[in-house]
């Protein structure tokens, strides 16, 4: 998830606000996409999958890719015909037009950027950690620890925040490229491992039920949680004011950087299973955000690569923990800013000019999930918040399918279509994603709890301003003006 960064021209709409400058061009944008997607995700959740499913953790990924490519079809269709910035609220404000529906479709999107954010935090704190006991400078940690650092990381972030984080495309660039390097060392040393004869290819067709699922459902399972290390595409179009000629580059460049995604995450699953031995791959999703790590680890034992590797990982996953929160933040900022969240949320630094009652809001809400999930010592932290924030999604990408196809029943016949998904694609994609987010997929009951915890919260206080601009007579603002 993320904010698109504000880079103003001298030209001002009909409001009288300058617009936004269109900086990306397709290579750019392509850049952006690939840097959005390739982030915390699959750091987080190659470990469940591979404990899943055993060799077969590159199914998942590939069934998530094809269910996140139909979404994208929809998203297409969509960003093409209306050209705004505020995404799926934009969607179904215009699909549907309930107000209501809209803010349910913004808050679990805020939603689902503070729990991703949180599973960065967990991920980010274990492969620090992992890091100085890889280079001997300290013993492994209690979850205490962990869970400290990972609580302090969010209130940096807050801090960072707060200053004011300028998001240029020049440092997306350079993320970007940190990210691919890392998961490229992934790769190399399980093929280094095939090459040297120290792996077993054959592992890779091999399914093992560690869990007594079956085939089906184990397959089901991995693949909803291989979802959350899809998701990021649909953040490209909050960038489409800011994107040359978008109705005939953002097809090619969305449906590209998933290709390249997809086929990252399968060679890294390729290597992890080449690597690890059946006993090991069903021990790694204990270790949580630490699976890629133990690959490294286990494959370079005469290369000091293992030493480097973990704070390349840090790095990846402290970047898209920030983009997770600079988007929450702002949208919480623009729903208040609206009427449809407290007012006060909306108030913002006078110096700084940073929404500072947003980014303290969406902080303690990360902070206190934190806290949730790691009070039980049996849960998998990583792997509940991460189900958590695939599960959000999965229902905003529901209600995107379905608006495409609302709103392709009343196009305009005389309005041109740049792109349309084929045929009966979105309500494909809508039952597909509805599906996967059932409980049918064994989805951990506490991953409903935090999704359901979260949207109480917001409801409740979009009934309390509801009541306050009822009492006062002041009219809600249209939601579709979100700066997304």
């Amino acid at each position: 998830m993320s904010t698109s960064a504000e880079h103003a021209s001298d030209a001002p709409t009909s409001t009288g606000e300058p617009e936004l400058k269109r900086v990306l061009g397709p290579k750019l944008l392509l850049l952006f996409i690939v840097g959005d997607i390739l982030g915390a995700g699959v750091y987080a959740v190659t470990g469940t999958m591979a404990g899943t499913v055993g060799g077969l953790v590159w199914l998942p990924f590939l069934l998530a890719f094809v269910v996140a490519t139909m979404t994208a079809f929809s998203y297409l269709e969509l960003v093409t015909q209306y050209p705004q910035a505020a995404g799926a609220a934009l969607y179904a404000h215009k699909a549907f037009g309930i107000h209501f529906v809209t803010f349910l479709v913004a808050f679990a999107v805020v939603c689902s950027g503070i729990t991703s954010a949180a599973t960065s935090a967990n991920v980010l704190a274990q492969n620090f950690f992992g890091g100085l006991e890889v280079n001997g400078w300290m013993a492994a940690p209690g979850q205490g620890v962990i869970t400290a650092v990972a609580l302090g990381f969010m209130l940096l972030l807050a801090l960072i925040n707060l200053r004011g984080v300028g998001e240029s495309v020049k440092f997306n660039v350079v993320l970007t490229l940190v990210e691919v390097t890392a998961l490229c060392i992934v790769i190399g040393v399980g093929f280094l491992a095939m090459a040297q004869g120290n792996g077993n290819i054959g592992e890779v067709f091999v399914f093992t039920d560690y869990q007594d699922k079956g085939l089906f459902l184990a397959v089901t399972a991995a693949t909803s949680i291989a979802f959350f290390a899809m998701v990021g595409f649909e953040d490209s179009v909050n960038m489409v004011e800011e994107t040359q000629n978008p109705e005939r580059i953002f097809p090619r460049s969305m449906l590209t950087g998933l290709g390249i995604a997809v086929l990252f995450y399968m060679l890294v699953a390729i290597s992890v299973v080449t690597v690890l031995t059946p006993t090991e791959l069903e021990g790694i999703r204990e270790s949580e955000g630490a699976a890629l790590l133990e690959v490294v680890h286990k494959g370079s034992p005469d290369f000091p690569i293992d030493r480097i590797f973990p704070f390349l990982a840090v790095f990846a996953v402290a970047n898209t923990a920030l983009i997770n929160m600079l988007m929450a933040s702002r949208l919480i900022y623009g729903m208040a800013r609206q009427g449809v969240l407290p007012r006060p949320l909306a108030r913002v630094l006078p110096v700084r000019c940073t929404p500072w009652a947003g980014i303290a809001f969406s902080t303690v809400l990360a902070l206190g999930l934190i806290l949730y999930v790691t009070s039980d010592p049996d849960s998998n932290i990583v792997a509940n918040l991460s189900g958590t924030t695939a599960f959000l999604l999965l229902c905003v990408f529901t209600v995107v399918n379905v608006a495409c196809v609302v709103l392709r029943r009343k196009r305009d016949v005389n309005r041109k279509v740049f792109f349309t998904s084929p045929g009966p694609l979105p309500i494909v994609a809508a039952l597909l994603c509805a599906f996967l987010a059932g409980p049918w997929v064994g989805r951990d009951v506490v991953q409903y709890q935090i999704a359901g915890g979260l949207m109480v919260i917001g409801v409740v206080l979009w009934l309390v301003t509801w009541l306050i601009n009822r009492r006062t007579n002041t009219r809600a603002g249209d939601l579709t003006a979100l700066d997304g």
